[in-house]
């Protein structure tokens, strides 16, 4: 069997380890229903072993790191927290006794959300491509400057390496490593018994446009950006935009920009080319993408995706379509 590790310790975030280890065992019964065997075994290691208090209080039963290092293990994940319970684990000298060895025999290591200060303090991330919680990216890059810090992405996979952002992408980063030990079928079998919305890639970013907007944005521009984002193929300058908010072109871009973050012109290319992600890995033709977002003809929208995304589309389709 797959032997998987979560590593904990008192005041860990519950989601960090709950959600991705219902991925396992999920993809363990997906195997049973087809009459196969379970190919997961998950367990849990802290520091010195014994309960472990997350926290929102739920008590979890561990093995001692020490009693993991002598025992088979496969992948290894470290899960993360808050500040201040991330802060003081490596007072322990277990940790610096005992990780790197298992991350060391390990086939796959990596964090969920914050654990990766962990790691990347017991030196295990440098010269690596990391994500982390976005609330920790800025602090991560400025205290480890050997580590690349991506702030976009949900999970990334460097290797053997395997981080991923803010709680729940943790599920996102398992369904990949089910994908990647079993199957993409399995892996969509889990998602569907989880009620997930969608699988989601790596590559997507921890807050999309319309996530971000919401959340600086008053009652008006978020339905505007709403409208916005329904309406992608449609001219969508300032002139248009401050048309349907009721403001003159003057007064709209100040607020828009003051509320957002962003000029009109900008979010709404971000909006457009996020859009034309998901239409690429549905194997849509350039072509076709450009007319549905609104940046036709298809060497605008090609230069607009690889200044944004450091990729052309056309690569970017075959890397994810799912033909």
């Amino acid at each position: 069997m797959h032997r998987l590790v979560f590593v904990v310790y008192p005041g860990f975030e519950l989601l960090d380890m709950s959600g991705p280890a219902s991925v396992f065992t999920s993809a363990n019964r997906s195997l049973g229903l087809s009459g196969k065997p379970p190919f997961y075994a998950v367990d849990l290691a802290s520091a010195a072993g014994g309960p472990v208090t997350s926290s929102s209080g739920v008590v979890v039963e561990t093995q001692s790191l020490e009693e993991r290092a002598r025992g088979a293990l496969d992948t290894l994940l470290v899960v993360g927290a808050e500040r201040e319970h991330v802060l003081p684990v490596l007072a322990d000298s277990a940790w610096s006794a005992w990780l790197p060895q298992l991350a060391g025999k390990a086939q796959r290591f990596g964090s969920v959300c914050s654990g990766a200060i962990i790691l990347a303090r017991l030196g295990l991330l440098d010269g690596r491509r990391v994500a982390t919680h976005w609330d920790a990216c800025a602090p991560l890059a400025a205290a480890f400057a050997s580590v690349t810090v991506d702030p976009d992405s949900l999970y990334v996979v460097d290797g053997q390496l395997w981080t991923s952002a803010g709680v729940t992408t943790g599920i996102d980063m398992a369904l990949a490593m089910v994908a990647q030990d079993l199957s993409a079928d399995i892996a969509g079998e889990v998602a569907k018994r989880l009620v997930l919305y969608a699988r989601r890639p790596g590559y997507q970013s921890q807050f999309s446009p319309l996530l971000q907007a919401q959340v600086k944005a008053d009652s008006p521009f978020a339905e505007l950006i709403a409208w916005i984002l329904e309406n992608l193929a449609s001219t969508l300058d300032v002139p248009v935009l401050a048309d349907r908010a009721g403001l003159s072109e003057r007064t709209f871009h100040r607020k828009f920009v003051a509320a957002i973050g962003e000029t009109p012109a900008r979010f709404v290319e971000i909006a457009r080319l996020d859009a034309a992600r998901l239409l690429l890995c549905r194997g849509l033709s350039l072509k076709s993408v450009a007319a549905e977002i609104g940046l036709s003809p298809t060497a605008r929208f090609s230069e607009a995706f690889e200044r944004r995304f450091g990729i052309a589309p056309r690569l970017f389709r075959e890397m994810h379509a799912e033909f």
